[in-house]
């Protein structure tokens, strides 16, 4: 039996070796098979992180294929984080984060028409999605007249709008910031402790989008 025919079944690879950061554009992966094996949400500090359980197709290039089964394996995990990466997020999951653990690798199809291999896998990993009624924390990046943008993670665009911030009051400036009568300040780079109004996901960015809030307790500027 050729050797792409067999299951490239090996020991789990570890975290330390599937982790890392989300730095790329947004593009969709043709190959990514849809359903979610599982999904639990885990609390870090004041984020909401989901581990997921998800099937994928890997494809290896024809030339990357080697009979060595720990060299084939490994080519599957750089191609799965590739992959990975370039997904960036989903409507249902959030935003990619990291791989954690290869749970499985099932038998190579060959591609007629290319000679490459298509391995079905199923891994675990880690994801991040923001909910309405959660509170973060975010950094604000730009200060408008009506209200500020935030960034939360891997989110950019997290919009306070000075109607939701009723003690702040917008003075402009070379360095615009929002102030209130107790000298809090919000302006670039400070980070505010905010309740999520709502989110939206945009299909053609692949993003969301998030109102948020300042009503509350403990909400505001964080010391």
């Amino acid at each position: 039996m050729p050797f792409w025919m067999l299951s490239a079944r090996g020991p789990q690879v570890p975290t330390a070796f599937l982790s890392f950061g989300l730095n790329n554009s947004a593009a969709v992966f043709c190959s990514f098979c849809s359903g979610v094996l599982s999904v639990k949400k885990v609390e870090k500090g004041k984020k909401m992180f989901l581990k997921v359980q998800l099937p994928w197709n890997v494809i290896i290039p024809a030339e990357n294929l080697d009979a060595k089964g720990l060299m084939l394996q490994r080519s599957i995990v750089v191609c799965l984080l590739d992959d990975f990466a370039k997904k960036r997020a989903t409507k249902d999951l959030g935003y990619y984060l990291a791989v954690s653990t290869l749970e499985s690798i099932g038998e190579g199809k060959v591609r007629q028409q290319t000679g490459d291999v298509l391995f079905p896998v199923v891994f675990s990993g880690i994801t991040f999605k923001i909910f309405k009624g959660e509170i973060l924390e975010g950094v604000v990046h730009k200060v408008l007249k009506h209200g500020v943008l935030l960034r939360c993670g891997p989110i950019e665009n997290i919009y306070l709008s000075s109607m939701k911030m009723l003690d702040y009051r917008y003075v402009p400036g070379e360095n615009p910031v929002f102030l209130n009568d107790k000298t809090s300040k919000i302006e670039k780079d400070v980070v505010v402790r905010f309740v999520v109004l709502g989110t939206k996901w945009l299909e053609a960015e692949r993003e969301f989008q998030a109102l948020v809030s300042l009503e509350g307790d403990y909400l505001g500027p964080v010391s």
